[in-house]
């Protein structure tokens, strides 16, 4: 049997901490080695934090990114080297290396080669709707669903699980009322369509140093920032106690649903 490990692929330096930051390390914890790929160094982001300049913000944000891993106990990032597609009005339309730009096959071919490379039985990536329905977060959904059903021929026998980040309709219910332009029974999911969901209150103080580690995404402008404290109280809770997975493939038979972890059924003695 290989070594349990788990991919987690995103768009951006940032997602990783705000989806599944909690469940990172949870599995590390474990003795799960856990790979965090990332498409982007997050170039066409927003600086939040007012008066700062940065001359380079690819690399000052692959930098945050490596503080945010070491805040969780994974491993440093493996880039794909993609460019940020950006939002608004800094959405990059005549970058040819932005992700919105590139072929989803040319995406899924650097994926398959990752996936021979380190072995996951587990993978995890954004949902059908990107999480809020960023450019970038969907094409990397495409591709990895993609890499996923199409490495099940390799050696070691390909990953066995896919999941999905989601958010209940509840959950998405609080995001919208904090100001987020989301229809709840779009981007949220009914509870009973989660296959995981795990208490990650344990790994709170992990989860707020790797959001706080991307500083130049949650200075005084960002959404963090301009929530009350009340709403930031809110929030909070919702993020820091659970983190919910809806599955999105599987190579096994499903015994219980829901199920008791992202390795619930796959031959690793106790690790769920």
């Amino acid at each position: 049997m290989s070594t349990p490990t788990l991919l987690a692929v995103f768009a951006h330096p940032d997602d990783e901490a705000f989806s599944v930051g909690g469940t990172l390390t949870h599995y590390a914890r474990q003795g799960v080695r856990v790979v965090l790929a990332c498409a982007t160094r997050g170039e066409a982001g927003k600086i939040t934090v007012p008066g700062m300049t940065v001359d380079d913000l690819g690399a000052q944000r692959e930098q945050e990114l490596r503080d945010a891993c070491e805040a969780l106990e994974i491993g440093p990032p493996v880039f794909l080297d993609y460019h940020d597609s950006g939002r608004y009005e800094r959405t990059r339309h005549d970058d040819p290396k932005a992700l919105m730009n590139v072929n989803p096959l040319d995406v899924e071919v650097k994926l398959r080669a990752l996936i021979e490379d380190v072995q996951p039985q587990v993978i995890v990536t954004f949902d059908p709707h990107g999480g809020y329905g960023h450019v970038d977060h969907l094409q990397i959904h495409r591709a990895t669903v993609a890499a996923f059903f199409s490495t099940g021929h390799l050696p070691y026998g390909g990953p066995q699980r896919l999941y999905y980040t989601a958010l209940t309709t509840e959950a998405a219910q609080g995001l919208a009322r904090m100001g987020q332009d989301l229809d709840p029974l779009v981007y949220g999911v009914a509870a009973n369509t989660l296959a995981v969901q795990l208490d990650v209150s344990a790994y709170a103080t992990n989860k707020k140093a790797a959001l706080m580690a991307h500083g130049t995404q949650t200075g005084e402008q960002s959404l963090l920032g301009r929530m009350t404290p009340e709403e930031r109280d809110a929030m909070e809770r919702r993020m820091l106690g659970t983190e919910g997975f809806s599955i999105g493939g599987t190579r096994t038979a499903l015994t219980n649903y829901p199920l008791r972890g992202l390795f619930d059924g796959l031959g690793f003695g106790g690790l769920n």
